[in-house]
């Protein structure tokens, strides 16, 4: 049994809950020593009844340990505050994260099976500023009248600068007063830029400057870091070759499109809070869910430390857990929540290196053995289609595999092929959204393109479809040419 690492694990609920549940008794329990794990219950129901203390035990806890894994948890809504009988609508906990960790970025990257296509070909790395913008806003619904924003600075003997002032002329308006704090951009840059140039991977910087100019001191620190400590690596790197040796920014519309089109892969992008959470979501898509795609929260200590907190991005998998009570067979995919724990495991082991070699070769041997269900047709149904196993089957067959693994000395077996049987292949008619799709509207966009009605769509009728959707990949230099005249566009039609 590996020695105990220290960590935090906080636990959410339904489906996330009971997979992880069994996943960490039958692959975890049997190899690491958990004994020094601190666990913490932050479903709605624990929070009612700890008027939130729990809540607050767990971000202390994660402040002390610096190693964190974190399940599935809601932030209920009015409706669910009545259907679970809760005292208030308690706040979202990941909030309480970030600021209780003097939270910095949530790194959220896409997750690759070796040897089985998703969406993207190559990994995709985003950094989300984890403070300011909407998130923290403060708002009110008002009538007719005057708004007037004051900053009143911290030394008294300063006069206070009037922000904002308007006249608001509707007789209901919202108004809402935010900020987005600059300070931590600087260490946002190198964590970023340290990743990117890691792995290989060409970075951009996502704003929309051009008609929100207060978000121009973002882009400005990002690339006075870049500049000043890492161009010369990445431009040795070749990694700069086809953005002109420069780092280059994009208007948020742009990456919008842009994620759609570089299916390749190979980029990482950096943005605010909102534009963050929006723009990886589009690229959980692409990629082909949310449970594809990881979301680590990286914060600070006032020593300088860093505190890692690591999650899926994807939810509490609520029809999952219904099917669950109806008796319904279920097969979910807890691939997000066991890259995230091993994550958590492998930081916990990085701030204790006396058991650093020993969990690493659990969690390559973890991570080995789940994507070898995948590659071999074991794997849950979202993936491997109607043939893959339930939930339960498949959290045991990795089990058995894991123990085989764990068996040998020496360390652990790593995946090198790239051939995969074509019973791994993804099945797509197994997707959520599959059965909600309008067949009719698809026959018609189909045979809008398949131009000669042959039911087959052509190269040259493919690259028309692409075109008329704004899709199309473009050469380099044509999207540098296109970039600035999507800024030069917002620029104008701001003034």
């Amino acid at each position: 049994m590996l020695g105990s690492t220290l960590e935090s694990a906080f636990q959410g609920l339904r489906a996330s809950r009971e997979s992880l549940d069994a996943a960490q008794e039958k692959w975890v329990e049997p190899f690491v020593d958990t004994s020094k794990w601190e666990y913490f219950d932050l479903s709605c129901k624990s929070r009612d009844q700890t008027d939130d203390k729990v809540l607050h035990d767990a971000v202390a806890s994660g402040k002390r340990l610096g190693a964190i894994f974190k399940e599935p948890t809601i932030t209920p809504t009015t409706e669910q505050v009545k259907e679970f009988g809760l005292k208030k609508p308690f706040g979202s906990p990941n909030g309480a994260m970030r600021r209780g960790w003097n939270g910095i970025t949530i790194s959220r990257d896409t997750i690759h099976i070796p040897g089985i296509k998703l969406g993207f070909e190559n990994p995709v790395f985003f950094e989300r500023h984890a403070v300011g913008g909407e998130y923290g806003a403060s708002w009110k619904a008002v009538g007719k009248g005057k708004v007037l924003t004051t900053y009143w600075p911290e030394n008294e003997k300063e006069k206070p600068v009037i922000v904002d002032g308007r006249v608001l002329h509707d007789d209901e308006s919202a108004v809402v007063v935010y900020d987005n704090p600059l300070d931590n951009v600087e260490d946002l840059a190198r964590i970023f830029f340290d990743r990117c140039l890691e792995a290989k991977i060409v970075p951009y910087v996502v704003t929309k400057k051009t008609v929100f100019k207060w978000q121009e001191g973002f882009w400005q620190k990002m690339k006075a870091v870049f500049d000043a400590q890492y161009k010369d690596a990445y431009l040795k790197a070749g990694l700069l070759d086809k953005t002109g040796g420069e780092l280059v920014h994009l208007i948020s519309d742009a990456a919008t499109m842009q994620i759609i089109r570089w299916t390749g892969g190979g980029f990482g992008m950096a943005c605010h809070n909102y534009d963050g959470d929006m723009l990886t979501d589009e690229v959980a898509q692409v990629h082909r869910s949310p449970g594809f795609i990881t979301s680590n929260l990286v914060g600070k200590n006032e020593d300088g430390s860093l505190i890692k907190e690591f999650e899926a991005s994807h939810g509490t998998v609520a029809d999952l857990w219904h099917m669950h009570l109806r008796g319904e067979e279920t097969s979910m995919n807890p691939l997000g929540m066991v890259v995230a724990l091993l994550g958590a495991m492998d930081h916990a082991a990085a701030l204790n290196p006396a058991t650093q070699a020993e969990v690493t070769k659990f969690t390559v041997s973890v991570r080995e053995a789940v994507y070898e269900a995948f590659r071999t047709g074991k794997g849950t149904r979202d993936l491997t289609g109607p043939q893959g196993l339930t939930t339960e089957q498949f959290v045991d067959w990795v089990a058995d595999n894991l123990a085989k693994r764990m068996a040998k000395d020496g360390p652990p077996d790593v995946f090198t092929g790239d051939e995969v049987p074509e019973v791994a292949a993804p099945s797509k008619k197994l997707r959520r959204k599959y059965k909600a799709v309008d067949q009719d509207a698809m026959k018609a966009f189909f045979d809008k393109f398949d131009t000669d009605a042959n039911g087959t769509i052509s190269f040259e009728e493919f690259v028309d479809m692409t075109l008329d959707l704004g899709i199309a990949p473009l050469k380099p230099e044509e999207l540098a040419k296109e970039a600035e005249r999507d800024e030069n566009h917002a620029e104008s039609e701001r003034v």
